[in-house]
This record gives C-alpha cells, structure tokens and sequence, in this order.
C-alpha cells in the first residue's frame, strides 16, 4: 500500500515541479500575481523553515506575497483571510489551524472570486469547491510509518506514552489515526497516555514532565513532531533517565534539530514531514489563477530516518 502511495505521490509532484519552470510571477490579466498568506504561526522549526520556503520562493517567482501569522489562532486567520479577499489579492494559500469552521469566511472568498489553495493541512468541510487544490502531506500515512517502525522493533509489553499535536489540528487527528491503525496488529503495544502538547517544544516537556510522575512504566514517546519530542528529552534527562535507550523515542518531521537528537541516538526514529512546499505552491497558484486545471491533492514525497540515515544526511540538510 506504502508503495503505491509513494508511486503515485511522485507522479504528482513531478508533474508539479515540471511545470515550476514555466511562466513568470504573472496572473491571468498580465500584471503581477498577489498572493494572500495565513501561516498558522511559528510554533516549531519545521513551521519556520515552511514560512521561509513560502517567503523565498515567492520572491523567486516574483509573486507578491502579503503574509501573516495567526499565532496558533483560528480567529486570526480568518481575519487574515477577510482582509486578503478586501485587498482583491489573486489568490490565498493558508495552512488551517484546525479543519473545522473555516466554511463561511471561504465562501466569501468564492464569491469574490478569489481561488484558495490549502498548503501543509487540510479541512474538513462538505463543500471541496470552497478550495481549488490541497498541497502537503499525507498525515495519516506517517503515522503508519512510525507505528510499522514500533511494530517492527518491540518485544514483549511496550507501553507507549503519545504527546499529540494542536487539538483538532489535521496532522494531530491523522498522526495519531495512523499509528494506532498500525500498533493494533500487535496488542501487546498499548498508548497508556495521550495529550496534547500543541507541536512546541515547551508543551512537549511539560506534558512529558506529568506523563513521568502518573506512568510508573513508559517504554516509547511517540511524539506528533520533533520540537515536543525534543522537549520531552529534557524532561526524561531531568528524571534521570537515557532518552534513546531507557525511553525510545519516535517523532515525525525531521527538522535538524530533530535529526541531530537522532544522530546523538537520543531519538530512534523520525518520520519525516517536508516543509519545502514554497515552489510547489507558487507553480499551483499561478495556474488556478490562470483558470488551468490542477490537481485536487497534491501529495509531498517523504521518508523515514534511521540513526545511520540521520547522520548521513544532516551535512545537506536544508532545515
């Protein structure tokens, strides 16, 4: 299954770079492509090294990008959304904080006529009209990714402890689908605990720090991203134990920091989850507003790391 999702992921986002070379900055009229961008926030170095692709790759494209930070809040982006459709902006991309609610301020954005390209999450909405295109990853394939990793490397009892991403959020609710779809082959894995620590590395050891004084017995940290993963290495250091050998550690993301922890051995195993998505999205957003046809999803190629991976590919590594 892993292999034909792979396959044709690849077609996909072949197809998308391909076109990449083509055509300048420019919209259907001529003049100079204007893009509305509601980041979710800076909550992890992944969601930097995302907003600096966006950033980059506009310039490169010569699209001009009016970008904003929601600070991990759904009213501030639907502000942000209301104020691109009053500014007639040719297009808006924004990854959502969350799936739901978003279908009012969308339709507003139909009316006016102004396509909408979902990059990094998804919604969950009845009406797929309300958004051309969805650009980023499949969420729930990572979290299979690091279930068969667990199924594959655990012997006996394994209680796991999870430290879930923004309550409601796409990934969050997908990374988790995942991976308990995966460890339900093997019954002797069991998530003891599960909550939220909302993708940032100050919510990942906190909730580590509560998951070591009410589980006596933790195995694994399956982390929804590397910056809590991180975070919970601090607090398993500061409860005395060996991150990496008495507590395994999977993550998802693969952020240096992240691959570092996994060069030291202090992670096991990293899923990753590609933030470069800023030349996809501005070859997808001069097409919609040229009125071409594009693809309803847009799946991100991605793969998992090892001890000896990380080390082999942190030299190149671009965030």
């Amino acid at each position: 299954m892993l292999k034909k999702i792979t396959t044709a992921a690849s077609v996909i986002v072949l197809s998308a770079l391909t076109a990449c070379g083509s055509g300048g900055g420019t919209g259907a009229s001529g003049d100079t492509l204007t893009m509305g961008f509601a980041q979710v926030g800076a909550e992890s170095g992944w969601r930097t090294a995302n907003t600096k692709s966006v950033q980059d790759e506009a310039k490169a494209a010569g699209v001009d990008l009016k970008f904003s930070d929601a600070q991990q809040k759904q009213e501030n982006q639907i502000k942000a959304i209301r104020s691109y459709i009053q500014q007639k902006v040719k297009v808006i991309a924004f990854s959502p904080v969350v799936e739901t609610g978003w279908d009012t301020v969308l339709l507003e954005a139909k009316r006016a006529n102004i396509p909408v390209i979902l990059t990094d999450r998804s919604i969950d909405s009845d009406d797929t009209s309300l958004y051309k295109t969805f650009l980023g990853s499949d969420f729930v394939e990572e979290g299979r990714k690091a279930g068969d990793w667990l199924v594959a490397n655990a012997s006996g009892p394994t209680n796991v402890v999870e430290l879930q991403g923004t309550t409601g959020a796409a990934p969050a609710i997908d990374r988790k689908k995942g991976f308990e779809e995966k460890i339900a082959a093997k019954p002797d894995i069991k998530v003891v605990a599960s909550q939220t620590g909302d993708f940032t590395r100050s919510g990942g050891k906190q909730v580590m720090e509560a998951f070591l004084k009410s589980q006596p017995d933790i195995d694994v940290v399956y982390a929804h991203n590397d910056d809590m993963g991180l975070g919970a290495i601090e607090a398993i250091k500061a409860a005395g134990k060996v991150p990496g050998k008495d507590i395994r550690i999977i993550t998802v993301d693969a952020v240096k920091d992240g691959m570092q922890a996994l060069a030291n051995g202090e992670i096991n195993f990293i899923v990753e989850c590609n933030p470069l998505l800023g030349k996809q999205l501005m070859d997808l957003a001069k097409k919609v507003v040229k009125g071409e046809e594009v693809p309803a999803r847009v799946v991100t190629e991605e793969g998992t790391f090892t001890q000896e991976q990380a080390k082999a590919a942190l030299p190149q590594r671009q965030y």
